[in-house]
Formats: structure tokens, C-alpha cells, sequence
């Protein structure tokens, strides 16, 4: 028990985004995105490092915008689309089991995915911490892809695409940190709405509405929340 809470405090403390409340400010228009289905599996299975998360993270926000709940089969990985299932073995046992991928994770150097406590339990990993496991992808779930949105301030230009928008300026570093497992040009912008300061997380600068949707189809297919808006300076 004492190893268990020393390494959950471990992964409290170093690795990153486990996120608090995600407020979505503006409302905007959108458009329709296509009907809910599920994508053939590849066949080719892949070694990696695994490790868990637990109570320390329970009912937050992952950065897919669900909250963590340690009793369920999801996991974190640094790449993988959100809604990516996977089967999860553990080499040393042979135990295996199926997750679907929400979040982002894990931050720590020498590991590739974040289990839920649920799912290390059922693969008995929870005592060790880590340990060597085998994934294969079995297809995704595209309930996950998000609708593309716009901001009803218009403009002229330049834009920018918006993923999310926190009172709390540590949850927007987190989720800068977790964009930029993938991605460049991620910044934060500040904002004042009604009283109340906002910190707002945002990914590159373009001159149109239509050259900033190839990148923002990208991110809402992979289900982030999207904003095309306004081009701010960072701060």
C-alpha cells in the first residue's frame, strides 16, 4: 500500500495534464460533422513502456474534455486520436485488456502510455508502477471528431484556432503542454469577460479563415474543441 501511494504521488507530482474546468466562451455557429462510426483496426502490434494514474486525477477534465474516471478503461497517450481503443497486454503475465484512449500522457521521459487505475488493476501493473506491455490498435471510436466552430466577432484577419479557455492559468499550461506532444506555435492569450480573467489556449496564426481550417479539421478530428477567431497577441 505504501509503494502504491508513493508512486501515485510520483505521478501526481511530475507528470502533466490532467485538467480542472473547461469554459466555452464565446457560443458560436458550426458546422455538421459526419455520422458516428468506427474504423477498421491495423493489425500490427507495437512494445511500449506503460504506466497508471489514479485518485489524484479522478473527475477531472483529460484534454478530450471527458472527466478521468479511474474506474473506467481509458488511458492517455502522447499521440493516438481520442477515442483510439486499444488492447493493452502485459508481457509479463500475459493479462490483457481493452481501453480507449481520452487523454494525453504520460509526461514523464521512458513512458508511453497512461493506464487508468481500473485497467493496470486488471493487468496487475498497479504494484510495479510500470512495466513492458504489447498495444493493437483495434479501431476508433468517431464519436470522438469534434465540429469545427467559428467566432461570431469575425474579423478580417489574421486568425487563429482556439482550444480551450480557462480561469485557471495552470490548466492552460497544461493543455499548451499537451498540444505540443504534436503541434507548434501553441500559445496562451489573456482575456477579461465580464469581470472575470480568462487564459486562453491557441494554436498558430493565419491569414484567412480558409488557412486556418486545414490545421483546425486536423485538431478536430484528432477531438479537440476548435475555434477559428481572432488572431491575439500571446502573453
Amino acid at each position: 500500500m505504501l509503494f502504491c501511494s508513493t508512486a501515485l504521488f510520483f505521478l501526481a507530482s511530475c507528470a502533466a495534464p490532467r485538467y480542472g474546468y473547461y469554459e466555452d466562451y464565446p457560443k458560436y455557429e458550426t458546422q455538421p460533422k459526419e455520422s458516428p462510426k468506427e474504423t477498421p483496426a491495423p493489425l500490427e502490434a507495437i512494445y511500449i513502456v506503460a504506466s497508471w494514474y489514479g485518485p489524484d486525477f479522478h473527475g477531472k477534465l483529460t484534454s478530450s474534455g471527458e472527466p478521468y474516471n479511474m474506474y473506467a478503461n481509458t488511458c492517455a497517450h502522447k499521440e493516438y486520436p481520442f477515442g483510439t481503443k486499444l488492447k493493452v497486454t502485459n508481457i509479463a503475465n500475459n493479462k490483457n485488456i481493452e481501453c480507449t484512449v481520452n487523454d494525453r500522457g504520460p509526461f514523464i521521459p521512458g513512458r508511453d502510455l497512461d493506464l487508468s487505475y481500473s485497467c493496470a488493476k486488471e493487468i496487475e501493473l498497479i504494484g510495479t508502477g510500470t512495466g513492458k506491455v504489447r498495444i493493437e490498435h483495434l479501431g476508433r471510436d468517431m464519436r470522438y471528431i469534434k465540429y469545427i466552430k467559428y467566432s461570431p466577432l469575425g474579423g478580417n484577419g489574421p486568425f487563429t484556432i482556439q482550444i480551450g479557455s480557462y480561469k485557471d492559468l495552470s490548466n492552460a499550461t497544461r493543455m499548451k503542454a499537451s498540444l505540443e506532444f504534436k503541434y507548434s506555435k501553441v500559445y496562451i492569450t489573456e482575456a477579461e469577460i465580464s469581470g472575470s480573467k480568462y487564459y486562453r489556449v491557441r494554436v498558430g496564426k493565419f491569414n484567412s479563415k480558409d488557412d486556418a481550417y486545414t490545421l483546425a479539421k486536423t485538431l478536430a478530428d484528432e477531438g479537440y474543441n476548435t475555434l477559428i477567431a481572432p488572431y491575439e497577441e500571446k502573453i
